[in-house]
This record gives structure tokens, C-alpha cells and sequence, in this order.
């Protein structure tokens, strides 16, 4: 994607800043009023399916759009999936990791407000951090691994903060915090592997992002069916895999879908530190929309656990000036 000629880079960035800020607090809220909702649940893991199938039809119409006619996209494509078996097999454990990962989502938005949930995703820094560190022999700078160490001190702070009693959502089940942290950290666990062994084989190899995902997606859907049947048969065979679904379930497919995809085209645009501040400003959004929409009880230890994972979150993206590079200057 390159800048139109109209455009300057300045701006492209403040658009990035915007789409980073808006899908990353969009989307924690969402899930959570999916899910606290009255009305009949639907199911996370048919959703998780459905964001597979949308991302992988996106996919497939950027691919076309990249070759320029359906037939010189179906050959690519057929070349890249079909005739390079074992270098497609290695996508199956990212799509595998996505999907449980996906599914876990669900299962912590479920059981901690949309504030908490926000702050508590973001030790997929820690994780990726160190998958990085052992997979790809990255080495961390001082400033970072302070970081790591703040990020967790404001996890841990927050996760104490709310002592509310277990709500019940209607038609759902009881809401437990340990189940939904536990949930989250599995989450970031398997965030920070996918993350890593998925960069690792895009930098092995010249198939481009689009294409990987549309082996991603491939690959994703019949781990996702499966993971429906397993998880949810009872349901699906007496009410169907659509059960419970209204035009919110619907957006929220797409946005899911659709969200790591914009950020992969919009990231570009924006450094380390708009996109820190694009996460921490969705931090804040989600606290101050969660107080109004889910009678949220901001409490100090809160919200000094949420500045701490707001600083880490600046402080690890921060690169320390190079004296060599300011002597030249």
C-alpha cells in the first residue's frame, strides 16, 4: 500500500493512530455486550468459524486484486497451497493455536468486564516478548525487560482491584474472574507463539502476508468445524450453528475478521510509539465506556494498575537514540 499523492505520510499516520484506537477498544467491548446480553447466547466457537471464513473470503479477494484477473489468482494460488503440501502444513500450527486462542477470547470476555479484559490482554507483550527471546534469539533492551517487569506489576494490580461479587449473564453461566483471567493468559500464551512462528515463516520464505492467510484461513476452517462439533454438538444438531445470531453477532464476526487485517495494512504507517498510544488510549476508552455502559467501578487500584500497563506499554516500544547516529548528524 503505497500513499496516495495527496496523502503525507504525517496524515497516514494519525489515520493508523485512529483504526489502531478504535479497533482495539471496539472490539474488547463488543465481545463483552455479546456476551453479557439478554437474549439467546450464541456460540463462540461458530463465531470464531465464521470470522475464519470471512477473513479467508477478504484474503482471497486481495489476492485477486494483487494478480490482476480470477485466473492468474486461482494459478497462484493453486501453485502456493496445492503444489507446496508440506510448506502448507506448516501453517497448521498457527491455524490450530488461532483458533483456541480465538475461542479463549470469548470465554474471558465472558467472565471479566471489558476494562479489565482490555488491560489483562496486553501481556501478550510479555509472551511475545518471549517467544521472541527463545524462538527468533532476539535480544531485549534493558528499558524493555523493565517494562515486562511494570506490565505484570499492573496486570497483577488490576486483576486484585475488583473484588465485585460473580454476576450471572442471562442465559449463560456464572461469571468467574479466575476462569476468565485464566483464560486471558492462555490466550496471551498462545498469542505471543502464533505471533512469533507466524513471522518466522513469513520471513523464511517471498509468499506474501495475503497469501499466508489465505493458507491460515484454509487450513483454520476445518480445525474451527471440528472444534464446533467437539465443543458443541448437543447445540448444534437441536438448534443449528447459527443459533443465537442477530445482526450484532453478525458485526461482530466481521470485526473480528477484519480487525487484525486492517492493522496488518495500517501498522506500516504508524511507529512504536503511535501504536503504544493507540493501545493505551483504547485502555482508556474502554474503561470510561465500560463505567457508563456496564456500571464499571473505576477504583484507584485500577486505575494505577492500568497507568503502570499504559507506561509499560510506551516504555517497550521506546528505542533509546543512538549517540553514533546523533554525532553525525
Amino acid at each position: 500500500m503505497k500513499p496516495h499523492p495527496g496523502q503525507s505520510p504525517s496524515m497516514l499516520k494519525y489515520v493508523s493512530l485512529v483504526t489502531l484506537t478504535l479497533q482495539n477498544a471496539v472490539l474488547g467491548l463488543s465481545m463483552r455486550y455479546a456476551r453479557t446480553r439478554p437474549g439467546d447466547m450464541f456460540l463462540s466457537s461458530s463465531a470464531v468459524l465464521m470470522s475464519e471464513f470471512v477473513k479467508l473470503i477478504t484474503c482471497l479477494g486481495i489476492v485477486w486484486k494483487e494478480e490482476g484477473s480470477f485466473a492468474r489468482a486461482t494459478a497462484s494460488i493453486h501453485n502456493t497451497v496445492i503444489k507446496q503440501p508440506l510448506d502448507t502444513l506448516k501453517v497448521c500450527v498457527p491455524s490450530l493455536v488461532y483458533i483456541i486462542q480465538n475461542n479463549l477470547l470469548y470465554v474471558s470476555a465472558s467472565h471479566l468486564d471489558a476494562a479489565t479484559y482490555q488491560v489483562t490482554y496486553q501481556l501478550k507483550i510479555l509472551t511475545t516478548a518471549m517467544f521472541a527471546v527463545t524462538m527468533l534469539r532476539r535480544s531485549l533492551l534493558k528499558t524493555q525487560w523493565i517494562s515486562l517487569v511494570t506490565l505484570v506489576l499492573g496486570v497483577v494490580l488490576v486483576q486484585l482491584a475488583n473484588t465485585d461479587p460473580p454476576k450471572v449473564i442471562v442465559g449463560g453461566p456464572e461469571q468467574n474472574r479466575v476462569i476468565g483471567f485464566s483464560a486471558a493468559l492462555c490466550a496471551c500464551l498462545l498469542s505471543g507463539f502464533a505471533g512469533i512462528y507466524f513471522e518466522k515463516i513469513l520471513k523464511g520464505s517471498d509468499i506474501s502476508v495475503w497469501m499466508r492467510n489465505v493458507q491460515l484461513s484454509s487450513l483454520s476452517l476445518p480445525i474451527g468445524l471440528f472444534t464446533c462439533l467437539v465443543t458443541d454438538w448437543e447445540v448444534m444438531t437441536t438448534k443449528g450453528l447459527f443459533f443465537g445470531y442477530n445482526g450484532f453477532v453478525w458485526y461482530l464476526v466481521v470485526l473480528q475478521a477484519g480487525g487484525g487485517l486492517l492493522v496488518a495494512m495500517v501498522v506500516k504507517y504508524a511507529d512504536n510509539i503511535l501504536k503504544g498510544f493507540a493501545t493505551s488510549l483504547a485502555i482508556i476508552l474502554s474503561c470510561i465506556a465500560s463505567i457508563y455502559l456496564f456500571e464499571f467501578n473505576l477504583t484507584f487500584q485500577f486505575a494505577l494498575g492500568a497507568a503502570l500497563v499504559i507506561a509499560s506499554i510506551f516504555l517497550y516500544g521506546y528505542v533509546p537514540p543512538n549517540p553514533n547516529q546523533q554525532s553525525k548528524v
